[in-house]
């Protein structure tokens, strides 16, 4: 019997709306062999939509965008707007709004695909990053004094609560123990002694009720030179906001390019979103040009959300054999976005 998901879509700004039509190609074909069916909505939201109507993302929308199953996003950003107006009013505004207080973000090398790093390999670079996605600077705490001045004084606070660390470190925690392997705390306790320890202790805490994982924990900058270094060494890690935006970014790098880089934000109790990281790269913007792989990962991040992991494996499976039997050529200019999309899609089959 067929099972039926309502999708929220948000292609948003420059190639956004181009990957996306490919992620959906994907998730459709996969749905297909799996019994899945898929009810899309569309919405405007973006850079042009706010110069359209002033409107980044209303309240109204929050409320049709929590009767989805789930949300499938492209990219937000726009050169030609304000800094911060688009980011904080669409993706800030649904990380709390919806409390997606987890972003998860895989960094695998996948076959075919070679890494900056010397003689490393799909077996090296196969990791998990868990970042805490609604507290820490992001949260908007501080102010100004003098702004135009010499005498300028400006503060931006780092947020931390018991509750925000212990759900994301649990969730962690099980993520390592069905991934086997360790699960490390990066962190900068050293320096940041009282927000990061009490990280390090909701942390310890939480290791109790999980025996069989084991743990350990890495100060940013140390973490920073081992993924360059030693990245076969981390399996699962657990981190903060901001250090999560950062060492994702290098895990991306690490395995290719974000033109591979998939996330989830998710809100396990309710709906979830899904979005590559790679932004709206104006520059390319409908000219065929962009790398969909990142966009279609995530596709099958959100049907393992939505309670069909062989689907989302499915993509996955097909996106490693296009890339490791050479049936992709990513050299500029070889094949269009909805090329690389039509391979994956015949791989699946």
């Amino acid at each position: 019997m067929s099972t039926t998901h309502s999708i929220a879509v948000i292609g948003g700004d420059g190639i956004g709306p181009e990957v996306t039509a490919e992620a959906l190609k994907a998730l459709r074909a996969a749905g297909a062999q799996h019994g899945i069916s898929f009810e899309t909505t569309d919405y405007p939201f973006g850079g042009a939509h706010w110069k359209r109507t002033g409107e980044t993302l209303p309240s109204s929308a929050l409320d049709e965008l929590r009767r989805h199953d789930a949300i499938l996003l492209g990219a937000v950003g726009d050169p030609t707007t304000p800094p911060g107006v688009l980011e904080q009013g669409i993706l800030l505004r649904m990380r709390f709004a919806l409390d997606l207080y987890i972003n998860l973000r895989p960094i695998k090398l996948l076959p075919g695909v070679r890494s900056p790093l010397r003689d490393r390999g799909p077996e090296d670079i196969d990791i998990v990053i868990v970042r805490e996605n609604t507290q820490d600077v992001y949260i908007g705490a501080g102010g100004t004094v003098h702004e135009g001045t010499r005498n300028a004084v400006a503060l931006q606070q780092v947020v931390e609560t018991h509750f925000g660390i212990e759900r994301c470190v649990r969730y962690a925690f099980e993520t390592a123990q069905r991934r086997g392997g360790p699960l490390h705390l990066c962190d900068k306790a050293n320096v940041l002694t009282h927000a990061h320890g009490l990280w390090r202790r909701v942390f310890a805490e939480v290791a109790t009720e999980y025996p069989d994982v084991k743990t350990g924990e890495v100060l940013v900058d140390a973490m920073c030179m081992y993924l360059v270094s030693q990245p076969e060494r981390f399996r699962t890690v657990v981190t903060t906001n901001m250090f999560g935006d950062i060492i994702a970014d290098l895990g991306a790098g690490i395995a290719g390019g974000m033109g591979f880089a998939a996330s989830a934000n998710l809100n396990p109790g309710g709906v979830s979103m899904f979005e590559p990281v790679h932004g709206s790269a104006p520059d390319i913007a409908g000219q065929g040009k962009a790398n969909p792989i990142a966009a279609i990962l995530s596709a099958a991040l959100l049907l393992d959300t939505i309670g069909h992991p062989e689907a989302g494996e499915a993509i996955r499976t097909a996106v490693n054999t296009a890339l490791g039997e050479g049936w992709i050529d990513l050299s500029p200019g070889a094949l269009t976005t909805s090329q690389i999309g039509d391979i994956i899609v015949g791989s699946l089959a």
